[in-house]
C-alpha cells in the first residue's frame, strides 16, 4: 500500500506542476525485494515534459492496487475471524 501511496503523490505532484515551466516529472521506480514486498523511489525525468496522460494511468493503476490490497486484508481477517470461531 505504501508503494501505490507514492505512486499516487508522485503522479498528483506531476499533474499539479504540469504548467510550470521546465518542470521535471517524477517517475515511480518499483522494485520487488527477495524477502518479499516492494520497495519504491522517485526519480527525475530526464528532459522537461508534460505526460497527462500517464499520470491518470498511474493514479487509477494506484487506486486498483489499494482495492486488491483491501481485499486481501478483508480476506485475511475473514479467515482469521473463522479460525477463531473454529477454536472458540
Amino acid at each position: 500500500m505504501q508503494a501505490a501511496q507514492t505512486r499516487l503523490d508522485a503522479s498528483a505532484h506531476n499533474v499539479a506542476n504540469a504548467q510550470t515551466e521546465g518542470f521535471h516529472r517524477q517517475e515511480v521506480v518499483q522494485q520487488e525485494q527477495a524477502e518479499g514486498g516492494t520497495s519504491t523511489s522517485i526519480t527525475r525525468a530526464a528532459a522537461p515534459q508534460s505526460a497527462l496522460e500517464t499520470d491518470l494511468v498511474e493514479q487509477l493503476e494506484a487506486k486498483n492496487s489499494f482495492l486488491a490490497n483491501l481485499a486481501v486484508f478483508r480476506t485475511s481477517n475473514k479467515m482469521l475471524g473463522a479460525l477463531f470461531d473454529e477454536k472458540a
